[in-house]
């Protein structure tokens, strides 16, 4: 086995495999109900989704994630959030089947702000955990979260939505890095 290392923070193994962090396209969340990152190759086996400032435009969404090969599925998901905020209090979120719950706005000035991170535990089973920070002028809060889920195959795609899948994005960005 060799290694190198160039400098680059990536890492070459048995002369040719190159490791190494790759970052998607930063998609403005400023309009549209759903952010979708596809094309992400057979190989990953992490994801980091990465939201800075993002909103929408109606009071209370919650800010969700799903996952898929093929196609975003909407059954299989497993896990659960918990909230807290500044009174001090924590909330516990429903527990949902049909995507992952990875933040609550309180009102639409509110922003979101934080990271999810999918591991593959084999077998295309992903383990999501995380948190999110929702900046607000009386309720802020921290959100955490954790889940899992099975994909029909190898992951090729992620979708930030909001829980009902209505609720539009006005504000913000999100990312991906996957390794």
């Amino acid at each position: 086995m060799t290694t190198t290392i160039d400098g680059s923070a990536s890492v070459t193994i048995n002369s040719g495999a190159i490791l190494g962090i790759t970052s998607g396209t930063a998609v403005a969340s400023t309009s549209g109900t759903s952010i979708d990152f596809t094309s992400i190759p057979s190989w990953v086996k992490r994801i980091t989704v990465m939201l800075i400032g993002v909103s929408t435009s109606t009071n209370v969404p919650n800010v969700s994630l799903q996952i898929g090969s093929g196609s975003v599925e909407a059954t299989g998901y497993v896990g659960s959030s918990a909230r807290i905020t500044n009174t001090p209090a924590a909330a516990w979120d429903s527990v949902l089947t049909t995507m992952f719950q990875i933040g609550g706005l309180n009102v639409n000035t509110d922003t979101l702000s934080g990271t999810a991170i999918l591991s593959l535990a084999g077998s295309n089973i992903w383990t999501l955990t995380g948190n999110t920070f929702r900046s607000s002028g009386t309720t802020p809060a921290i959100n955490f979260f954790s889940g899992t889920k099975t994909t029909s195959g190898a992951l090729d795609r992620l979708r930030i939505t909001t829980t009902n899948g209505t609720d539009t994005f006005d504000a913000g960005s999100i990312n991906i890095l996957y390794e």
